[in-house]
């Protein structure tokens, strides 16, 4: 009798305070709703990359329109972290324990960022598609419920090491990079690619994100004799890197993350002096001619603010949301997180970005969570900011169980 007065209390508890177990496996869904969050930081030092949050707006906007997913209509929660992991932690949990919750977050820009919700949101087994950043955090170890999409930073260095040494035939290897799990990712891919050479890096340099001035650290580069110097940081100190560089009278080729492959921006932030430099890039070009692309620009026509630009990272913000949509609209109407989990281990396509695939969960096998491995090289062709791509898609290799 006591066990079952007990149980009974616990329902009415439950039921009082609205916290069910169904509650909270499925918290965010209704008949009529799914809420989706991201953050994004719409000020301070990362806000270039604020875009990545409006452009995936964009594309629930027009999904709604068209009638949304199964009956049901993407209501988007957005916040601006300004790239301070403290306000993205909690910002996610004021919505994350609102009265309506979050189904699902996609996005999220940032490495730091994404680390101080990561355990929070897998602990409630909260999905998380597409982390906007290429850390090798997401998926050492893998968890059941994070998705990444977007292609490894230490992929994408050892992309851009392999074309300098093997199609450019350059020889000494710089990097600069931001002193944070970002730049760290960068400088762990340029230094595997360099050992595949039997070399090492000619120098490789900490910046802090606070750091203005950067002539020590172009100073430096100097004396390392550099002919290639990868740039791991955000656009701002990238682009205050070139120009000192170019006041130093020193131009070595510069090649940088998919971060800063905004081209038109970075011209006109560096007046033009980022024309020729070369990044990686993990999604379509702003001016291909590319059917999903076109798709997504008359969205940008229809939904976007007055003055917001038509670029990489809002193009960006679509692409990220691209497996959440196809996994949503494959669940079909009888929808849950744990149905959501099973339909993205069953992906097997491509959007506007690479191809995207993922596999049964495997706590040993971090590929079983990371959809994308490909990325392309492209290189800022002229004082437009038009892009020229350099490669086809290549995926390089990567030992997916080594250790961080």
């Amino acid at each position: 009798m006591k066990t079952k007065l007990l149980a009974v209390g616990y329902v009415l508890i439950a039921a009082l305070f609205g916290f069910t177990g169904n509650t909270i496996a499925n918290e965010g869904l209704t008949d009529t709703e799914i809420h989706i969050g991201q953050w994004g930081p719409q000020t301070g030092p990362a806000a270039p990359w604020g875009s990545v949050a409006r452009g995936t707006d964009a594309l629930f906007k027009m999904i709604n329109d068209e009638g949304g997913i199964h009956g049901r209509k993407i209501v988007y929660h957005y916040f601006d972290d300004a790239y301070n992991p403290a306000k993205t932690k909690a910002g996610v949990k004021q919505l994350q324990e609102s009265k309506h919750g979050i189904f699902a977050w996609v996005g999220g820009v940032g490495s730091a960022p994404g680390m101080a919700v990561k355990d929070y949101l897998m602990d409630r087994k909260v999905p998380w598609i597409t982390p906007a950043a290429g850390s090798l955090v997401w998926i050492d170890p893998p968890r059941r419920y994070l998705f990444p999409t977007y292609p490894l930073y230490i992929v994408e260095a050892k992309a851009l090491v392999k074309y300098a040494k093997e199609n450019m035939n350059k020889k000494r290897i710089a990097i600069i990079y931001q002193n944070d799990e970002y730049g760290k990712n960068g400088l762990r891919g340029a230094e595997s690619q360099m050992s595949e050479y039997n070399a090492k890096l000619v120098t490789s340099i900490p910046k802090n994100l606070t750091d203005t001035d950067v002539k020590p650290h172009v100073a430096e580069l100097i004396k390392s004799k550099a002919d290639v110097v990868l740039l791991w940081v955000d656009p701002g100190s990238a682009a205050r890197i070139v120009g000192t560089a170019a006041a130093m009278k020193f131009r070595p080729q510069f090649m940088s993350s998919s971060t800063v492959s905004d081209y038109p921006f970075m011209v006109r932030i560096t007046r033009g002096l980022w024309v020729g430099v070369i990044t990686a890039a993990f999604s379509v070009l702003p001016g291909e001619d590319h059917p999903v692309l076109n798709r997504y620009k008359g969205a940008y026509q229809k939904y976007a603010a007055k003055g917001e630009r038509w670029g990489t990272f809002y193009i960006a913000g679509m692409a990220f949301a691209e497996p959440l949509v196809e996994a949503l609209k494959n669940a079909g109407r009888n929808l849950s997180r744990e149905r959501l989990v099973q339909e993205l281990e069953k992906l097997d396509f491509q959007g506007s970005m690479g191809p995207v695939q993922y596999g049964k969960f495997d706590a040993d096998d971090p590929s079983t969570r990371q959809g994308q491995v490909s990325v392309f090289i492209a290189r800022c062709a002229d004082k437009e900011g038009n892009a020229e791509r350099l490669t086809d898609w290549i995926a390089p290799e990567y030992d997916w169980k080594a250790k961080r």
